[in-house]
């Protein structure tokens, strides 16, 4: 019955939540563009996936998530898989049989409880310090792809750090209107300098009417897509699962959290649907949730419009749009994601001021003894050793752009403090122990 009541729930927050901020929503749910058009452009021009089946199988994620959890939650492309299949100009085939893959290991996980079990064992700094890794990698990958390689203005007078100086601006200078819609503006500038570009080229054409003529493949489980599949499954569970669930309690206090096992279980169905017709390999991220929801969206129906606007564009243009797409200004996608990185990082100013492990249940003499909760007290120290597993696990994620090394360096010195805490209380036992033996009176 929960399932169905916050299925109404969400339902009313979205339906009044629209009505009331329509340009707020529509704006968030723009708010992940600068994470999926370069990937999704790039993988369909490769020819490792189909752009018009991505747009419609991604819109109709997209919708789903949208009403089922009630919040922002992105449908972005999986990252490593991408990377390699980039790399490697993958198939169709073989690029499918990767997302499978994950999708395979992330349900078995869990099905079985052992995501959840998993989640309880990892320790709040350690969460913390993979979104704020993730955070700063989005700034750096924005600052690197996006940003550093843009031409000389009289090289490229419509994308160029001119128009990122002038986007910058805009972002500064609205700052403290939460909810402006900059990333719709951001938007409606780029398809229209875009459309400028294609519209003076002589290599490039217009969108056109291309109807979606969907087909069915099987995919290629080579070793390589095997390895790519397996390769994605640690950024996977650790940022589109649990740190997404993790998320959500710290910018959407006010609804249901969703749990890792819905959240994983979201991510295995979108993949196990799609991979048969070409679509995508994609998952949630928890850098996507914080852009949308820095850029206005505080509902599903954000990613609801979203994903109508996504089936529609994939029925009718399809690859048509490609290279209306592929010259979007990449000045204006690289400020949107540097604005999504910071805000993402930002989470990490809760680690010792209201972090979900920092509180204690308590008595609360003024409604009749009901149990409630209260901050515990935590010493200096505490806050310091906290403060460092975060930014160990952050290092690790950065230093070697990987999520799986800054996990595991996170949790080897989140538990070499509870060993050298437990030896030093050993230590004072015995001392105190050998002490209380020793003879008061010695002859």
């Amino acid at each position: 019955m929960s399932f169905f009541s916050n299925l109404k729930r969400f339902h009313y927050n979205n339906v009044s939540t629209i009505r009331s901020s329509p340009l707020a929503e529509v704006s968030g749910a723009l708010g992940d563009l600068g994470t999926l058009l370069p990937l999704m452009i790039t993988l369909a021009v490769n020819g490792s996936i189909s752009l018009s089946t991505t747009l419609v199988f991604s819109g109709v994620f997209n919708i789903v998530t949208g009403a089922v959890f009630g919040i922002p939650l992105p449908v972005q492309p999986m990252k490593a898989i991408a990377a390699a299949a980039i790399a490697s100009h993958t198939s169709q085939r073989e690029t499918m049989a990767a997302g499978s893959v994950t999708a395979v290991l992330v349900l078995i996980l869990s099905v079985s409880g052992l995501l959840r079990l998993v989640t309880r064992i990892i320790p709040i700094p350690v969460i913390k310090g993979i979104q704020f890794g993730a955070g700063l990698s989005l700034v750096i990958s924005a600052g690197s792809s996006l940003l550093k390689p843009l031409l000389p203005p009289w090289n490229e007078p419509l994308d160029n750090h001119i128009w990122c100086f002038l986007a910058f601006l805009l972002l500064i200078l609205t700052q403290r209107r939460t909810r402006f819609p900059f990333a719709l503006i951001m938007f409606a500038a780029g398809i229209a300098i875009a459309l400028v570009r294609v519209a003076v080229s002589r290599e490039m054409n217009m969108p056109r009417l291309h109807i979606w003529n969907p087909y069915v493949l099987l995919p290629n489980w080579s070793v390589d897509a095997i390895g790519m599949g397996i390769a994605q499954l640690p950024l996977t569970t650790l940022n589109s699962v649990i740190a997404v669930s993790a998320l959500v309690p710290d910018l959407l206090p006010h609804l249901p959290s969703p749990s890792v096992t819905a959240v994983g279980i979201s991510v295995a169905a979108m993949n196990l649907s799609g991979c048969w017709f070409g679509a995508m390999p994609v998952c949630h991220g928890s850098g996507g949730l914080a852009a949308q929801y820095r850029f206005g969206a505080r509902s599903g129906a954000s990613v609801i419009v979203l994903g109508l606007f996504k089936v529609v564009l994939g029925v009718i243009f399809g690859e048509s749009l490609l290279d209306l797409l592929r010259t979007f200004p990449r000045s204006l996608l690289g400020i949107m994601v540097v604005v999504a990185g910071l805000e993402l990082a930002r989470v990490g100013q809760s680690l010792n001021h209201g972090a979900p492990d920092l509180w204690e249940a308590s008595v609360e003499g003024d409604n009749g003894g009901s149990l409630g909760k209260r901050p515990r007290s935590v010493s200096d120290e505490e806050r310091a050793q906290r403060w460092n597993v975060m930014l160990i696990t952050t290092a690790g994620i950065l230093a070697f752009k990987n999520d799986a090394v800054g996990f595991i360096a996170g949790m080897m010195c989140h538990y070499a403090y509870l060993f050298t805490e437990w030896v030093e209380r050993k230590w004072s036992d015995h001392r105190h122990g050998a002490s209380e033996r020793a003879p008061l009176l010695r002859t």
